[in-house]
């Protein structure tokens, strides 16, 4: 607990920083889990510099787009009602995720969007609904971890 409030803390003081750590963070995380559950490198065959690829991603393109976009999100759709999280979920995965997603994975980008669309939409929804704006990118991010295992092995199998 004394490590959540410490993020809390962080997270008030500095939220754009914070956000953007963890989603770099978090992204190298999934990449890691990607090369040693998923396929199975071990350490001596493990790949840094993708590791570090994927974190950079995550500090330098993700955090701040997809932090950036739930504050349009926001100001487009405002208030928190169940009505309101359908209408946010479903402008975020029918128009924010296909385009996102083509710009992180576009050489396989129809069976990476059909496979967001298992994942995505159900964790939108809750996150719209019932998570506030300075914790949706962490919460995202924390379910993403499996998400990025996915996109870092599809992106790296091609």
């Amino acid at each position: 607990m004394a490590l959540w409030r410490a993020y809390q803390r962080a997270l008030t003081a500095h939220p754009w920083k914070v956000q953007v750590l963890t989603a770099g963070s978090l992204m190298g995380l999934g990449d890691i889990i990607s090369q040693q559950l998923v396929e199975r490198r071990g350490l001596r065959e493990h790949q840094a510099g993708r590791t570090l690829t994927m974190a950079s991603l995550g500090c330098g393109f993700v955090g701040p787009v997809v932090g950036g976009w739930y504050k349009v999100l926001d100001w487009l759709i405002p208030g928190t009602a169940k009505v309101d999280a359908l209408k946010k979920m479903l402008l975020d995965q029918g128009g924010f995720a296909p385009c996102f997603l083509g710009c992180f994975l576009p050489l396989d980008y129809p069976d990476a969007l059909i496979t967001n669309y298992y994942l995505w939409p159900a964790v939108q929804l809750a996150n719209f609904y019932l998570v506030p704006l300075h914790y949706r990118l962490a919460v995202v991010q924390c379910v993403a971890v499996v998400w990025n295992s996915y996109l870092s092995w599809k992106a790296h199998r091609l």
